[in-house]
Formats: structure tokens, sequence, C-alpha cells
């Protein structure tokens, strides 16, 4: 699957048109249109498919993992590490917020 296919799928699947998403890197929707439907991006610059990942919360190497067909998602032992690791940079309004989300996806 080509990189531009995977990200415009990713785009989607968080919920996004094209336009919200342009809206939310700050990058113009003309420059994202022409970046995943017509010239790929390979011919993009590095900054533009740095924030594209960057705001799919995705790495610029799980994006080429997916094009190779060689990703593999974080595993729950992985995730708690990391949250422990990271939870004391947390504000409580932010705690709150994870755990709000959290529960959410289990509801649902």
């Amino acid at each position: 699957m080509k990189k531009a296919k995977i990200l415009e799928s990713l785009i989607k699947e968080q919920g996004y048109s094209l336009k919200a998403f342009s809206d939310k890197c700050g990058i113009p929707y003309s420059s994202l249109f022409t970046v995943l439907r017509k010239t790929g991006i390979a011919r993009s610059g590095v900054d533009m498919t740095i924030n594209i990942c960057k705001n799919l919360s995705i790495t610029v190497d799980e994006l080429e993992q997916m094009a190779i067909g060689t990703y593999q998602p974080p595993t729950c032992e992985y995730l708690n590490i990391l949250l422990m690791q990271n939870l004391k940079y947390l504000t409580l309004q932010e705690r709150t917020s994870l755990i709000k989300t959290l529960l959410i996806d289990i509801e649902n």
C-alpha cells in the first residue's frame, strides 16, 4: 500500500475530512490534497511528512513499516511502561482526561 493511501486512510479513520485535517496541521488544503491524491508523500517535504505523521500520532518509521507490511502495534505491556514513565509529567486535569478517554473507549 502506498504511503499516501495509508495516510489518507488514517486521516479518515480518525474522523477527519482532508480539509479539517489540513486545518489541524496548518497545511494548505491544496498541498495536502496534492500530496495524498496526486504526487505521493515522497514528493512532499520532510517537514510536511513529519507534520502529517505527528498529527496522526504515528512516527515516520511507523509509516514506513506500514508501507512495507512489517508494522506491529505496540503491546499493552509496552504502553503500560510508557504510561508509567510519563504519568508524572501530566497535570491532574490531563490524567483525568486520559482516564475518561480510556473509559469511553471501553464502553464503545
